[in-house]
């Protein structure tokens, strides 16, 4: 589904950024813009941008930044067409009328169906808890000391011991056997009819981010198997793509997310002040949890079960978390075996102590495959440095490798430099390293400098931020540098959107520009272009300086780029005489 550019240009500007995002969080004006705590991340004090004149935001703490559709997408977890179908409801815009095809209508249509039983089942379940068939289920969460609104707060329920109890009332609300079988409630076939997949068990409602129901997870009371019973895969529910909890979790404005086995336990670490608990949905960790965490979160913190399947899960997880880009701690719960557990008996500030202390993911890799050793024997000790060197060359950067070599070798009471010769060693003799890099490139990716020097980047920074904060400066650069100059792909889109708009209207609009791009990080690297400060330089004769060896830094590096990739004997002379005319520059203010 897609509208045009005009379409959504008059969303965006019939939807002040201000009067939005005033709606979301307190903000007080200072100076031209106004301030208030960044809604992405945990802070005291206001780092958190937004401005009129610009019709953006940006935090000066964890960089978000973006537009009036950025910021509906990131707190409300909207898709983009969503976000705009919101904000023109928001302006009083009807929204043109987009065909769809009968399939696409189909489609939406029994998503919405199937929503609608999930809901209906819920209610059904959470009503069933307090009837008179519910005592064993409000039994069995009052054993676990969950309290009546820690029930209400996760629609927490109950499935009738009858094999078909739900489904007659779902029958009776009008739905057909096929849609009923779809939803995954329903079991349906030709030898035993129609009975429910839930029965007999305590309800755990499963929601998206959205906080819609899309499946749900029951555990059986008294003797029964399996013990936990989840949802089958539909049209809503992927397990592998939803993680229970962080529907709550997205908003606790943690600096971080903290990673559970079960359902018991994210609801117990909730009910204790833990809001950012989540967990996945009886499968093992996937990449797809990883990637959804990372919309979310930059560090995650496992709290697995402290014994050997607890060990093995977080093992597991550790280098998944890494590929999605996660920083990783480990939370010890030692003697108790998992955070519901451990908050009975210790409380939560001992479990705040636990999460400060959370260990790192690498040294807590190191630590297990100690127990493999025998450190006591010259041999075993000899073979556990081999196999931690080996380890360390998942690190590629030298200062990272060199920080985790220090740490090791602090730890176990060897030498930084035998460690490091070690390390060395086995790096040279590992050449299929490049290969792995190229299988699997999420890992240790750099961040969006791809083959360009860090002084270039800084250079094309700088220079847009000049030219938004100063549009005068741009009949002085024109006539040196062309939008085509600015080599990365996000600063080329940007000073070509920035040229146009000083050589069409004479302004520039932030906002706007934004909406060219769709990934988060390249919004949030655009939002830092419109928000640099370029206070510092007072002197003119410094700032002219600075501004001509700018401009020659990008042009130089251009004609280079062109040089190496032109094979025409006429376009080598003029670019010649390009660099040449470099020598002589001097930008006058």
């Amino acid at each position: 589904m897609f509208y045009s550019d005009d379409v959504i240009e008059e969303v965006r500007s019939r939807n002040d950024v201000v009067d939005l995002i005033g709606n979301y969080i307190k903000l007080t004006k200072k100076g031209s813009s106004y301030f208030g705590l960044c809604p992405f991340h945990n802070e005291k004090s206001p780092s958190f941008s937004v401005s009129r004149d610009k019709q953006m935001y940006y935090c000066f703490g964890c960089g978000a930044g973006g537009n009036v559709f950025t910021f509906v997408m990131e707190y409300e977890n909207y898709t983009f067409v969503e976000a705009v179908k919101y904000l023109a409801e928001r302006a009083g815009i009807k929204l043109p009328e987009v065909e769809v095809t009968e399939e696409q209508k189909r489609i939406q249509n029994k998503r919405q169906q199937l929503l609608d039983i999930q809901k209906q089942a819920a209610q059904y379940f959470y009503y069933q808890l307090k009837s008179k068939n519910g005592a064993n289920a409000r039994a069995y969460f009052e054993k676990r000391r969950l309290t009546k609104e820690t029930i209400a707060h996760f629609g927490l329920g109950f499935s009738n011991p009858y094999s078909n109890d739900l489904y007659q009332f779902l029958k009776s609300k009008g739905y057909d056997d096929q849609i009923l079988k779809d939803s995954g409630l329903v079991t349906i076939d030709e030898k035993h009819g129609a009975h429910d997949k839930f029965w007999n068990r305590v309800m755990f409602p499963i929601m998206d981010v959205n906080n819609k129901v899309i499946g749900f997870g029951g555990r059986v009371l008294g003797e029964g198997t399996p013990k936990y019973l989840n949802s089958p895969e539909t049209l809503l529910f992927d397990k592998s793509r939803n993680l229970y909890g962080l529907n709550f979790g997205r908003t606790s404005r943690q600096p971080f997310m903290i990673i559970c086995e079960g359902y018991m336990d994210v609801i117990a670490m909730h009910q204790a002040g833990f809001t950012n608990a989540v967990a996945s949905l009886g499968t093992a960790f996937t990449l797809q949890h990883g990637i959804l965490l990372k919309r979310y979160t930059e560090e995650v913190r496992l709290a697995y079960d402290s014994d050997e399947a607890g060990v093995k899960a977080a093992l597991r997880a550790i280098p998944i978390l890494r590929s999605a880009g996660l920083r990783i701690r480990i939370i010890h719960m030692n003697p108790y075996k998992d955070p519901d557990e451990f908050i009975k008996n210790l409380g939560m500030e001992a479990f705040q102590e636990r999460i400060d202390q959370a260990e790192n993911s690498f040294l807590f890799e190191v630590s297990v495959l100690e127990r493999s050793y025998n450190l006591g024997d010259p041999d075993g000790k000899t073979r556990f440095f081999n196999a931690v060197a080996q380890r360390l060359l998942e690190f590629e950067q030298e200062l990272e490798r060199n920080n985790y070599i220090e740490a090791i070798a602090r730890k176990y009471g060897i030498s930084f430099t035998d460690l490091q010769k070690l390390v060395n060693r086995y790096g040279l003799t590992l050449p299929e390293r490049q290969t792995m890099r190229e299988e699997h490139p999420a890992a240790g990716r750099e961040k969006d400098n791809g083959q360009y020097p860090e002084a270039l980047l800084a250079a094309q920074k700088l220079l847009l931020t000049w030219l938004v904060n100063d549009v005068t400066l741009f009949k002085k650069i024109r006539p040196w540098l062309d939008w085509e100059d600015f080599v990365h792909p996000v600063y080329r889109t940007v000073g070509r959107a920035v040229y146009e708009a000083i050589e069409t209207t004479g302004q520039i609009v932030p906002g706007q520009i934004i909406d060219l791009f769709q990934e988060k990080d390249e919004q949030k690297l655009v939002a830092g272009i419109f928000n640099s400060d370029i206070a510092g330089i007072e002197d003119k004769n410094a700032r002219e300086k600075a501004l001509t060896e700018t401009v020659i830094r990008i042009k130089k590096y251009h004609l280079e780029e062109l040089t190496r990739h032109t094979q025409d004997l006429g376009e080598l002379q003029k670019i010649i005489r390009m660099k040449s005319d470099l020598q002589n520059l001097h930008i006058s203010l």
